[in-house]
């Protein structure tokens, strides 16, 4: 894990000199950075380099847990990670890569600053969930918004359904890095760039990769593919995997997503 001074951003890295091309990653909900290990190495080995964010309020930062006052705060982390990557790899092009509200954090840093990317790769975006949350959560989860915004609540989900790997699924629920926590206000920073990324207006007219997960039970994919089918770009792609469950980047046969991300970042470096 590397620091950077004047940020104080946490983030990993799988550099390969000279890289031919550069992957910021953005984990999602209950992660961290380290989840990226499998596809860093890969893509390490295929020259290209990976810059890994650890978000605020997760993983290893020391923010409160689950929250975080203004999304802007990941926005602007990412685009700090940016001037990290490209001050070290000079030449290269840079993708944005996110997964489940990663992807969403993704987008909404590429409306913001087109000019710095060149490519976005969306796997599982969440643009709609699928947790179980009761009416009564809801009404609970608004009444602390009001009254205790940073009260922490349980996320309705576990391991088992990130993955169908087994020995992956026992190591999350070692793992200390991981948590299922939110706060009201991290819900509704949340349901904010849900309804901000769901829209086409403002998309980057850079290429976009979406990968969708056929067996997907923690977001809502029919959603998912009404988005990418209302992007106005000319250069847009959709693959997806039938079998596989919501985070494909360490589901079982991952390697072949990241084979597929690998062919089209190289036809657009």
């Amino acid at each position: 894990m590397k620091k950077d001074p004047e940020s104080a951003l946490l983030y990993r890295e799988w550099k390969t000199p000279p890289a031919k091309a550069i992957l910021l990653l953005i984990h999602g909900l209950g992660a961290h950075s380290g989840r990226w290990d499998a596809l860093g190495r890969f893509f390490s080995e295929h020259s290209v380099s990976s810059y890994a964010l650890e978000l605020k309020g997760f993983g290893e930062t020391k923010d409160y847990k689950g929250h975080i006052d203004s999304f802007n705060t990941y926005l602007a982390d990412v685009k700090r990670l940016a001037e990290i990557a490209k001050r070290e790899n000079e030449s290269a092009n840079v993708f944005l890569l996110g997964e489940s509200l990663g992807a969403l954090i993704a987008i909404l840093t590429a409306k913001e600053n087109p000019p710095l990317f060149n490519g976005l790769i969306c796997i599982s975006p969440a643009f709609v969930s699928k947790l179980n949350f009761s009416v009564l959560d809801y009404a609970r989860i608004l009444t602390y918004l009001l009254c205790n915004p940073k009260k922490h609540f349980n996320i309705p989900f576990n391991s088992a359904m990130c993955t169908r790997d087994k020995a992956y699924c026992e190591a999350m629920d070692k793992d200390v890095r991981e948590h299922r926590l939110a706060t009201p206000k991290f819900f509704l920073n949340t349901l904010k760039a849900q309804i901000k990324t769901a829209s086409s207006k403002g998309w980057p007219d850079i290429p976009a990769l979406f990968l969708i997960a056929g067996e997907d039970r923690l977001i809502d994919t029919k959603v998912s593919r009404k988005v990418f089918e209302s992007l106005k770009i000319k250069d847009k792609n959709l693959i997806e995997y039938p079998e596989m469950y919501h985070s494909i980047s360490i589901d079982i046969e991952k390697e072949k997503a990241f084979r597929d991300i690998l062919t089209w970042l190289e036809k657009r470096i």
